[in-house]
């Protein structure tokens, strides 16, 4: 099956904008009950875990491990409210994130400006920067000294991706507004605000309980959302059939349509990730919530077999790590150095 021109393919991306654009409005009502369906179970199983403390501390972690899904769902709710898709008045929704940053140790202002950035510079290979799991071409790779290369396996290895990675980023990286160091005193006060917000709960976490709920519940909890969290953003762009081009070529609307995927979950799972699975229809439309889009997909069928990727699949996509410009796909490591450019 030949490839549709680039130009064509931008087009038919950019034909959906305004089918899209019937699913942004948000119920409030409907925003308020998905944010109270998921932090009722998320306060029940930290309660308790709290008393799972008294009978054994590995008995709380597998329950705190199970409350991170939660937290799972918590953050990307909190994604909605950074995009503004969650509630009608956004200064609302603003405030509604804020808080749910201080349960995601993220500060929600920098947050939300780093991924505006990741939004508008998904697959520009011109345009690589934060927010983002930076991916060298090829050729990049093959140009590099025998250090650089190992820096960059060491990177893109799965236990630094997915492991020491996400501890970092969530626990540390957090605490600053790295990024946007100088860009105004607005997010240093959101990551100072959060930083004390979640000091003074872990205080009275301490005091109330000592060190073992937070070793036992916040951290299991925290880490293990962080984790998942990592992973859905890889594979919802780093996968086979992906996209990047340079600035001449790149169009925003072909890479939301063709760069990012659609992960194909079972469907607790796709709840409890509140749907950003979906991610190709939300790249091409951030601003619907995440509860409209399994209707978009309903919908449309075309959408529906877009970039599909089902879990299994989704574990083949970590031996992917470099863009091949010739072959336009991401390769392993070991068939860019093997292949012969196309």
């Amino acid at each position: 099956m030949t490839a549709p021109h680039p130009s064509d393919a931008a087009a038919e991306a950019r034909r959906w904008v305004p089918i899209l654009a019937r699913y942004r409005d948000p119920s409030d009502r409907r925003s308020l009950i998905e944010i109270a369906v998921t932090l009722g179970p998320f306060v029940m199983l930290w309660a308790l875990g709290w008393w799972a403390l008294s009978v054994s501390p590995w008995l709380a972690v597998g329950i705190a491990i199970l409350n991170g899904a939660f937290l799972v769902r918590i953050f990307v709710i909190q994604h909605d409210c950074g995009h503004g898709s969650l509630f009608r008045k956004k200064v609302l929704g603003d405030w509604v994130g804020r808080a749910l940053g201080v349960l995601t140790v993220t500060p929600y202002d920098v947050w939300r400006r780093i991924h505006a950035i990741h939004h508008g510079a998904a697959g520009n290979l011109d345009r690589r920067g934060p927010g983002e799991v930076y991916t060298m071409t090829a050729a990049e790779y093959r140009a590099q000294s025998p250090l650089g290369r190992l820096r960059y396996r060491l990177y893109r290895h799965p236990v630094v991706l997915f492991g020491l990675g996400p501890a970092w980023v969530f626990l540390f990286e957090n605490r600053l507004p790295l990024g946007l160091m100088r860009a105004g005193p607005r997010y240093w006060v959101s990551a100072m605000g959060t930083n004390l917000a979640v000091a003074l709960a872990l205080g009275l976490i301490v005091a109330f309980g000592g060190l073992e709920p937070v070793l036992f519940l916040f951290l299991p909890t925290t880490l293990f959302a962080a984790t998942v969290g990592v992973w859905l953003f890889y594979v919802q762009h780093q996968f086979e059939e992906t996209l990047y081009d340079h600035e001449p070529h790149w169009d925003l609307h072909q890479v939301a349509l063709h760069g990012s995927s659609h992960y194909d979950l079972p469907a607790p799972l796709h709840w409890l990730t509140a749907n950003i699975g979906l991610h190709h229809v939300h790249h091409l439309n951030s601003r619907i919530p995440f509860y409209h889009l399994p209707a978009v997909v309903r919908d449309h069928p075309g959408l529906d077999g877009a970039q599909r990727l089902t879990l299994l699949e989704s574990l083949r996509c970590v031996r992917l790590k470099l863009w091949d410009e010739d072959r336009r796909r991401l390769v392993t490591l070991k068939d860019a150095l093997t292949m012969r450019p196309a």
